[in-house]
């Protein structure tokens, strides 16, 4: 047994050595942001300094505060609430960024212990003079996973020297004002992100794994959206190591690897006697790059995150179904070519380079901007490595921040990445209380105060102390903002889409249109209703004007007229009317008839006279032939 642990810690020497080895000639590129000192005069100016990768960085926005150097816990390795130290900021106040010294504890820990105090980023002070670093979560620490995964600030490391600037400044009784930012972290080249994971099938690897597995389930509809909307082009990508040479052939070697020791995995469980080995994480990890590749070949490349999705829930090492017929049956559930994909994969034991795995070792090596790939996972966001914690919000923040602004697409403003400034005193933004609108909006780069658009009704104003409605509909939002009541089932607005958008009194009422309109009593101001014989009642917005006895009010004319003498007037007029009409349409018939008649005596007359003498209008006849004798 003794044996077997020094064998199995020996190849896990090797096998790290072969990790590591690379790293002494790799290009380890750094993300930073800007941070920038905009008070005290005397060191105002713009620094560099290295996102931490873990928190929420604010990609494709900027934060400003105060620093704040705290006289005790200077390492923020302990809980600021046992000194009595708080740094939630007072109303109206910058938010607090807390400076602290780097040493004695995870960076992690320093800045979830100042996120508990109330602070709002916080700044590690590098405690030697190095280039600067990338500050990572604890490799395998279960004790501080559950802290890690809710910190939601940014953190930064800063240079020891530019440090001891901000302390001397803050020494000196100077308020030291900060801007962090992030809105050049990612590049935008263009109108499409570029962006690729660098993953790991295995789901037995401790904290990072399950953060993995979680983030690939959560952020699968997202990415789908933004794949098929053409918007990103995402590429997924395993990483992979070879053996040392002097283990190739050992038994180890052969249980961890796949063509001859080309293309290794640690052994899940780290037991080479018991459960899965490195070869099937190997295996997997290949099969999942294929699916990918079949997928992209149909046009579908987002089908990968359907097959992984499904991977994880349906084939887990815990259950004893991480294997190839589990795969297989996944892979034909989502309709793709399962022999396609094991052509794809090649032959495992094959002494030769596997081609798709070669370029995955290839792309390891860092290029342009990017440096070498060798945490795991990692995300690469327009060739820039993303820090942060893999969480879908913080991504998407992260890929959205790729777009110029104003070109982003939709789901980069859906409620995953909104900053929910809004919901501090309204941003700072118009709003109306009684309509429930505001020109507050959050983005993912931070709020804006931009006059809304409502059921098709256009806003127009600053944002900020003005928006008043615009244009055709404006009655459907609050009335337009003008006077309106309602009594007995009827209701009446003094707002009109004509005339500027104005408020006016409908007819019956006045006053300013705006906050009052009152009933006009036409009865009292004599405006209506005022014949002899009328009477007048008011009501709300008009009047009731009745006549006395048998008469009857005519309102255009404001008089009452007798309703038997109208009924017998009417009576004579129509009788006149039917009179008339007779003795026109007799008339014409005795002239029809009488044209018709004379027309067929002159014809009849002039028959018979035919019969004796020519007429004027008939050729003569001759009555005798002269003949030519010979």
């Amino acid at each position: 047994m003794a044996l077997k642990r020094s064998s199995l810690s020996v190849f896990l020497g090797f096998l790290l050595i072969s990790l590591i080895a690379p790293r002494s000639i790799a290009r380890f590129v750094v993300e930073k942001n800007s941070l920038r000192i905009t008070s005290p005069d005397k060191i105002k100016g713009t620094y560099d300094s290295a996102i931490g990768n873990f928190g929420i960085p604010q990609y494709g926005g900027s934060m400003a505060g105060a620093v704040v150097y705290p006289k005790d816990n200077k390492k923020g390795c302990k809980e600021f609430d046992g000194f009595g130290i708080s740094f939630q900021s007072k109303p109206g106040a910058l938010p607090t960024f807390v400076l602290v010294d780097r040493g004695d504890c995870f960076f992690a820990l320093k800045v979830w212990n100042a996120q508990k105090a109330g602070a709002s980023a916080v700044l590690v002070a590098d405690d030697m003079e190095e280039p600067l670093i990338t500050m990572d979560t604890p490799a395998e620490d279960v004790s501080s996973a559950q802290y890690i995964e809710n910190i939601t600030i940014p953190s930064a490391l800063i240079e020891k020297s530019f440090s001891e600037t901000l302390k001397k400044a803050l020494s000196d009784g100077d308020m030291v004002n900060v801007n962090l930012d992030w809105r050049e972290a990612v590049p935008h080249p263009d109108d499409r992100v570029e962006y690729e994971l660098w993953t790991n099938s295995n789901d037995e690897c401790g904290v990072k794994c399950d953060m993995l597995m979680e983030f690939v389930k959560d952020f699968r509809g997202a990415a789908q959206i933004l794949e098929k909307g053409g918007y990103t082009q995402f590429t997924p990508h395993y990483i992979t190591w070879y053996c040392p040479q002097a283990f190739t052939l050992s038994r180890q070697c052969k249980s961890q690897c796949i063509n001859h020791g080309r293309y290794c995995a640690p052994d899940p469980e780290q037991d080479f006697s018991s459960g899965y080995d490195g070869k099937d994480v190997v295996l997997e990890n290949l099969r999942q790059l294929c699916v990918f590749k079949v997928a992209n070949e149909t046009k579908k490349p987002w089908v990968w995150w359907d097959y992984v999705t499904d991977f994880q829930i349906r084939c887990p090492m815990k259950e004893k179904k991480y294997n190839k017929e589990c795969a297989d049956a996944v892979i034909k559930s989502l309709g793709l070519d399962g022999k396609k994909i094991d052509k794809c994969m090649g032959d495992p034991n094959a002494n030769s380079d596997n081609l798709v795995l070669k370029e995955e070792q290839d792309a390891q090596v860092g290029k342009g901007t990017r440096g070498d790939v060798t945490i795991l996972p990692t995300l690469v966001v327009n060739n820039r490595q993303y820090r942060g914690k893999l969480e879908k919000g913080a991504v998407l923040k992260a890929l959205c921040s790729g777009f110029e602004e104003t070109t982003e697409p939709a789901v980069c403003l859906s409620g995953d990445v909104e900053t929910n400034e809004c919901l501090d005193n309204n941003g700072g933004c118009w709003q109306d209380k009684i309509a429930n609108i505001t020109a507050c909006r959050d983005t993912f780069r931070g709020r804006v105060c931009e006059c809304p658009l409502v059921d098709g009704v256009q806003f127009k104003g600053d944002g900020y102390k003005n928006c008043e409605v615009s244009g055709s509909g404006r009655c459907k939002i609050n009335n337009g903002g003008c006077w309106h009541e309602s009594r007995d089932g009827h209701t009446l607005s003094a707002c009109l889409d004509v005339d500027g958008g104005k408020c006016h009194c409908p007819p019956g009422f006045k006053g300013d249109g705006v906050k009052s309109c009152v009933d006009v009593d036409e009865c009292k101001e004599r405006k209506a209703c005022q014949c002899p014989a009328c009477s007048c009642k008011n009501t709300w917005g008009s009047y009731e004007c009745s006549c006395s006895g048998d008469l009857l009010y005519i309102r255009d004319h404001d008089t009452c007229i007798s309703k038997s003498g109208t009924e017998v007037k009417s009576a004579w007029t129509v009788v006149w009317v039917i009179f008339i009409g007779l003795a026109m349409a007799a008339g014409g018939g005795y002239l029809v008839y009488k044209h018709k008649l004379r027309s067929y005596m002159d014809s009849e007359i002039r028959a018979i006279m035919a019969q004796y003498m020519p007429l004027d209008s008939q050729a003569e006849v001759p009555n005798h032939v002269h003949e030519e004798r010979a």
